[in-house]
């Protein structure tokens, strides 16, 4: 079964309210919820009895909008342009997106041919910055690519600069990845992205809320983001000012119960002011594809134990290691004052101190012993100095 065999009194009537209504609109979901699709419809095409919630100047702007809209004529266009229409409870209906409740699309309108509700299964947002640095390009990229790589579909909203940077290294990885749009899907926007979003559509899939040729506004990307975070297993914001839309996506996850996730930036940016706020409010830090996998991955899918290198002095036995911390940086030390430093005897002191000058790390000048070149520069970089 697919979209096509949905009952065609319902699919018209959900097109038809796409045309009608605004995206998260939670009036006219409560409507949608309480009196049924059928009866939300008849009344805005016949002018019936005002439903509840709206003024009466509200309404009779949703009734102009109704006798406007042509659902069979907005179906045959999507069609035309290789489009399906998907509604809530149908075979590809991501479940997810019902958390939204009141706010739930009333439907969604697809370019691609995969799947949505089984790629949405193993899905990671990645949103931030459009005017980002090449800091955040390069991160968005890597992220995106590395998660691709291992199986991860990536989920963005198609702009300029981090969501066209996440877009990008998911197919460069030859991978998935989904651009919602807040705009008629066969319409790119921006229009710089035509070209990548069309590839998107070949390669993955675009979404949207909006009926064939509908325009984006600044409210629409609002409430576009709420779709991104609702479909995903979590968001990770790359670059984001404090007034960024990509914060509204961060929060949105987080009232939804997703994971949220931050790429920390230089202290003194701007652009990671609102990543560093989130940071600091119930968001994990990431620096990679596999620290977001162990958060919304399956257990035991756990990121690698982050180590610095093997100095030469972390093969030495502890008791060798003490020996040789209690040399002094500079100058020489007597057996006695070794072995009091180590906490030991003074012939065990010596002991270790001329197995230590077998293995390159102390000298020995008359009655007393110093550190070697090697040791110093070893001693430094153990305490982050070099």
């Amino acid at each position: 079964m697919n979209e096509d065999d949905a009952p065609e009194g319902e699919r018209l009537a959900r097109i038809f309210l796409t045309r009608v209504v605004e995206p998260g609109d939670e009036v006219a979901g409560r409507w949608l919820r309480e009196f049924g699709v059928e009866e939300v419809v008849r009344r805005l095409r016949d002018a019936g009895a005002r439903l509840p919630g709206v003024s009466q100047q509200r309404w009779a702007g949703l009734l102009a909008r109704a006798a406007q809209a042509a659902p069979h004529r907005d179906w045959a266009a999507a069609r035309e342009a290789g489009l399906r229409f998907l509604s809530p409870g149908g075979p590809e209906w991501p479940a997810q997106l019902d958390d939204l409740e009141d706010a739930r699309p009333v439907g969604l309108w697809v370019r691609g041919h995969p799947s949505l509700r089984l790629w949405a299964l193993r899905s990671v947002a990645i949103v931030g910055a459009r005017a980002c640095t090449e800091y955040g390009a390069h991160m968005a990229t890597t992220l995106a690519a590395g998660l691709a790589e291992r199986g991860w579909v990536v989920v963005s909203g198609g702009a300029y600069g981090i969501d066209g940077a996440a877009h990008r290294g998911a197919l460069g990885a030859a991978g998935a990845t989904v651009a919602v749009l807040a705009c008629g899907v066969d319409r790119p926007y921006p229009r710089g992205h035509t070209g990548l979003i069309t590839r998107i559509a070949e390669q993955g899939l675009v979404i949207g809320e909006l009926p064939p040729g509908d325009h984006p506004t600044p409210s629409r990307f609002i409430v576009r983001n709420r779709v991104i975070a609702a479909l995903t297993r979590g968001t990770v914001v790359v670059e984001a000012a404090h007034r960024s839309g990509s914060l509204a996506t961060a929060r949105a996850a987080q009232r939804l119960g997703r994971h949220t996730m931050g790429v920390p930036g230089p202290a003194t940016s701007a652009l990671s002011a609102g990543v560093h706020e989130l940071l600091r409010d119930q968001t994990v830090l990431v620096t990679d594809a596999a620290e977001v996998i162990e958060l919304v991955g399956e257990m035991g899918e756990l990121a690698p134990q982050r180590r610095g290198p093997v100095l030469p002095r972390d093969l030495l036995e502890p008791a060798a290691r003490r020996v040789l911390a209690a040399l002094p940086g500079r100058g020489t030390a007597s057996a006695g004052e070794v072995a009091r430093g180590a906490q030991t005897s003074e012939d065990d002191a010596v002991g270790r101190l001329y197995e230590l000058r077998s293995l390159g790390f102390v000298e020995r000048h008359g009655d007393g012993w110093k550190l070697t070149r090697q040791a110093v520069t070893s001693v430094r970089q153990d305490h982050g100095q070099c």
